[in-house]
């Protein structure tokens, strides 16, 4: 299959870029200082065929899981940073990539500018002979790129920051890096990663579309952002992300190498992912999901709100406080779960947190009226569109 000629990254035992073959990826979706299941799934997730393996990391006790994950799994690793980027130091020397986001390097030392910290991450990288991502994620961007443009603009802040980050990791002369751009829809992702690989066409590209759900509306999802971007060359490693529960966590690397196979074979028409109907937006189950109720709420939110399938409306069911606040924003309705309570959110602002067993309840009446609102229906006669 023809490909964009970009450098080639090497990560542990497998390499993309340069016209090697394209990487699927997944993440371990148990507790990281769980080690024994935390192996258990890396490595489950290495025989379903996933060449890189993430693991997320937040605090020192983390790090020193990660330490003994390592010596039980033959998975090439990859470590998700977010806001203390000095944890670096202590999980370099035991995985083969660390994926740090631009948005996230602002929450902790705020005072240290920016391009210090990358340097240091590079620094480290370097050391340890450990590829980098630069991941920007739609609902976590640079606030001083956000600002900088109007907000019906959710391309170039993302753009401008990916960009930002490659000048000065090309400065620092430090060269195994891949960029990712995600956003959760799928049109955005493709106009994304097309803008920067004209821009940057030399520059590795980990495609995915963030918080694409359940399946099978997550794959569908997926494959419609993925393959048009694959088949034009596009694209040098891939992540299906799903929610899904841990014993299913490797459908996720199926679900990728099934893109990868229908791109070979030139089976390059997907349905498009049009606006005007019900989008349901969770974020995949990780390590940081505080409640496992999460996964199972996702799916109750899905079978609850069947009866607005077409009305355009965007519900966002995020399970932990790093995903939660920032990207339900975006959202009409947005729910983020914590230990035990869940935060019920109409775009930005904030409608209190409910008991895991309050909020459908609370949520339909939300969803009720703002069908309502938009419709000039009485909430307490709301029907599909085909009814009546």
């Amino acid at each position: 299959m023809p490909r964009n000629s970009t450098r080639v990254v090497r990560v542990g035992t497998v390499m993309f870029g340069g016209g090697h073959p394209i990487v699927v990826q997944s993440m371990c979706a148990t507790k990281t200082q769980d080690v024994a299941a935390t192996a258990a799934q890396a490595e489950q997730l290495r025989q379903a065929g996933a060449g890189i393996v993430r693991i997320a990391v937040d605090s020192p006790k983390d790090a020193q899981a990660l330490r003994e994950i390592r010596q039980q799994t033959e998975a090439n690793l990859s470590v998700d940073l977010q806001e203390n980027y000095r944890l670096v130091t202590e999980v370099a020397p035991f995985v083969n990539k660390i994926r740090y986001n631009p948005g996230h390097l602002y929450h902790h030392q705020p005072q240290v500018p920016w391009q210090d910290k990358v340097r240091f991450i590079a620094e480290v990288a370097a050391k340890y002979d450990c590829a980098l991502r630069v991941g920007v994620n739609c609902g976590s961007v640079d606030p001083a790129k956000r600002d900088k443009f109007p907000p019906e603009d959710k391309i170039s802040p993302m753009l401008e920051s990916a960009l930002e980050h490659c000048e000065l990791l090309d400065r620092l002369g430090f060269m195994q890096y891949c960029v990712s751009l995600k956003d959760s829809d799928p049109r955005l992702v493709v106009e994304l990663n097309q803008r920067f690989a004209a821009a940057r066409p030399d520059v590795p590209l980990h495609l995915g579309v963030t918080e694409a759900g359940m399946p099978p509306e997550g794959i569908l999802k997926t494959r419609a952002a993925l393959i048009p971007l694959l088949a034009s060359g596009i694209g040098d490693t891939i992540r299906v992300s799903l929610t899904l529960p841990n014993e299913r966590k490797h459908e996720e690397v199926l679900a990728g190498l099934q893109i990868v196979e229908d791109v070979l074979a030139g089976r390059v028409t997907v349905e498009p992912w049009l606006p005007g109907r019900l989008n349901i937006v969770s974020c995949p189950s990780c390590s940081r999901v505080e409640n496992a109720a999460f996964v199972e709420l996702a799916e109750k939110v899905r079978e609850l709100t069947t009866y607005a399938a077409n009305y355009p409306i965007t519900i966002a069911v995020m399970g932990c406080r790093v995903n939660g606040p920032g990207e339900t924003d975006d959202a009409d309705l947005g729910l983020w779960c914590g230990p035990k309570y869940v935060n019920l959110k109409r775009g930005p602002v904030s409608l209190g947190s409910f008991t895991y067993d309050e909020i459908l309840p609370r949520l339909k009446q939300e969803l009720d009226s703002l069908i309502a609102e938009r419709t000039g229906v009485s909430s307490d006669r709301v029907m599909t569109p085909t009814e009546g």
